[in-house]
């Protein structure tokens, strides 16, 4: 899935450099953490701001501000718990784009204004592309009426084909996002599924954990509105 890559404006260009420590005094990193950022980010570089003098869009309630953070790896690998530090210690949405050996791959959390808090955000699961080239063309940006509107077409093209239910059904992207994190759990508890009927060798029990993954299976189905699931979601 490379469609997620997006010709920003030039008007929204930022081009900064956000320094780790500025990270870590924000989110509150621990060493663990701060040995994840040494050993696998290279640089953090704040790349566009896409606010309404940028792009010429109303913010909304939820989403006064987009940011697009660029993060160039060490080697590779980004643990996820690296994107929730950056998460937590930024207010705005973001989306983050990885670059590593002449690739790229965008990367994003719905996060939301908390409804106990609304001083606090809360994130969601991450959703990522696929590796591309470098210089794979890019698209241009969906068309919004306001800010909140492109948030969710930019976070919506980085989710699995399951995602396009919500154009016929008129779902919104908290209830979107949802739906995707329920399709990732009930993938997991199908592999789960598969390992046990693997392993066991009393026919009785074989058929009842048929009958088991059976189930699981129509509920996966139903939840992807009859997409293609195997390997839909981004860990």
């Amino acid at each position: 899935m490379t469609a997620a890559f997006f010709d920003y404006p030039k008007a929204a260009a930022f081009g900064r450099v956000v320094p780790k420590s500025r990270i870590y005094e924000h989110a509150g990193v621990g060493t663990a953490l701060r040995d994840l950022f040494v050993t696998q980010v290279d640089q953090i570089t704040w790349k566009y701001k896409l606010a309404p003098e940028t792009m010429n869009l109303a913010a909304t309630k939820a989403v006064g501000e987009i940011q697009v953070f660029g993060i160039s790896l060490r080697n590779g690998k980004l643990d996820e718990e690296v994107l929730r530090a950056i998460d937590r210690a930024i207010p705005f949405p973001l989306i983050f784009e990885l670059s590593w050996s002449g690739k790229r791959k965008a990367v994003a959390a719905f996060k939301r204004p908390s409804d106990a808090d609304a001083t606090k955000r809360v994130v969601s699961a991450y959703f990522a592309t696929d590796w591309a080239p470098d210089d794979a063309p890019r698209k241009p940006l969906p068309v919004a009426l306001n800010l909140g509107g492109l948030y969710d077409a930019l976070l919506t093209a980085l989710m699995p084909k399951a995602a396009a239910k919500a154009e016929h059904t008129g779902e919104d992207i908290q209830t979107r996002v949802a739906r995707m994190e329920a399709i990732r759990a009930k993938s997991r508890e199908v592999d789960r599924i598969k390992a046990r009927l693997a392993r066991e060798k009393q026919f009785n029990k074989r058929v009842a954990i048929n009958a088991e993954l059976r189930a699981a299976r129509q509920e996966l189905e139903r939840l992807s509105g009859g997409e293609p699931t195997d390997a839909a979601m981004s860990e």
